[in-house]
């Protein structure tokens, strides 16, 4: 999600969000989650666990934030969530991909990316941006790709 969000940073004009875009994401560091899910395969508990990382943003604050990083700020316009699903579905047919799902916008705007639990990730999102600023977006990275052939897809990026 990050790099695609960095490749249409770099791509395109501007950067269309969702409504208002003021819903709220905690990302979590692919390491951070893999950490955790093996601390809780190791525990004879049943709990439920908030897998999130440290930082809070609005989408629209991630986007400005991956811009500012990666030296490619854009204007951020709101748009109407089906027209961000048809730019998403060109772009999808484009890349020969699923850019973005209806699912996917439905679940940000109902602020299903964000708890008020503790994080359970250490590492920042805006670090990570910030140590990958470089690579991060130059090439896209198709999630069907990825299925098919993880070495592949990582290749190209």
């Amino acid at each position: 999600m990050m790099n695609n969000i960095a490749w249409t940073l770099r791509h395109l004009p501007v950067f269309g969000v969702f409504g208002n875009g003021n819903y709220r994401l905690q990302p979590i560091f692919v390491q951070d989650l893999a950490a955790l899910a093996v601390t809780q395969g190791k525990s004879r508990e049943n709990c439920i666990v908030n897998a999130i990382g440290p930082e809070t943003f609005t989408y629209r604050e991630l986007v400005s934030a991956i811009g500012t990083i990666i030296g490619a700020r854009r204007p951020i316009i709101s748009v109407p969530p089906w027209f961000g699903y048809i730019v998403g579905s060109i772009i999808s047919r484009m890349q020969g991909d699923v850019f973005i799902t209806r699912p996917e916008i439905d679940g940000l705007m109902q602020n299903l990316l964000y708890t008020k639990s503790p994080p359970t990730g250490t590492t920042k999102l805006t670090a990570w941006v910030d140590a990958h600023a470089n690579v991060l977006g130059v090439k896209y990275a198709s999630e069907l790709a990825r299925r098919k052939n993880r070495v592949a897809a990582y290749e190209k990026l």
